[in-house]
Order: structure tokens, then sequence, then C-alpha cells
């Protein structure tokens, strides 16, 4: 159960460590109530990143291209292509890919000695 919660508290480290400089419920990790809080805590500091994430990248595409203008008429193809059809899986398979890519460099980078 320790082990659990330690590695818990480190996975979470890591992704909270940026986000704030004072104390957060992934300080001091002991129970699993307090695993329970960290992971909400860590859910939420995410999602609020990745919306934050996203409203910046609508700004970008607004500024780069204007409107009716044939790249931002193929990037939008992309981005909105039907569930269903090959772009759309072409999409998923290279996000998965991406992912899974990611965390596999991270367990790798994990060191238990």
């Amino acid at each position: 159960m320790r082990f659990t919660l330690l590695m818990l508290a480190l996975l979470s480290f890591a992704a909270q460590a940026e986000e704030s400089d004072g104390p957060t419920p992934c300080d001091n990790v002991e129970t699993d109530q307090q695993s329970y809080d960290c992971s909400a805590y860590n859910r939420k500091t995410s999602e609020t990143e990745m919306s934050e994430s996203y409203t910046d990248l609508l700004d970008r595409i607004n500024s780069q291209f204007p409107k009716g203008s044939p790249e931002l008429k193929a990037f939008t193809y992309t981005v909105n292509a039907g569930k269903g059809t090959k772009a759309y899986e072409i999409a998923q398979n290279d996000c998965r890919a991406q992912k899974s890519d990611e965390r596999s460099e991270f367990l790798q980078s994990v060191g238990l000695e």
C-alpha cells in the first residue's frame, strides 16, 4: 500500500510541480483519502491547463489564418473529421501513438533503486 501511495505521490509531483508554488493536496500523501484528493487535484489542474491550451490554440489559429483562407479550411477539415472516417481514424491513431510514446519514455525514466 505504501509503495502505491509513494508512486502516486511521485507521479503527481511532476504534474503539479509546475502549477503551484504553494501547498497542494499532493504534498505528503500518506493515506488513501490523501491519494484520492491528490488525484482529483491533478485532474482539475490538468483539465484547466488543457482548456487554456485549447483557447490559446484557437487564438493562434485565428491570428495566423484569416477567416475563409484555404489553409484554415484544410486545417479545420482534419480537426472536424467525422467519427468513423479515415481522417478521424488517422487522427486517433496518431494521437494514441504520440501519447503511448510519451508514457513509455516516462516509464523508462522512472528509477526504482
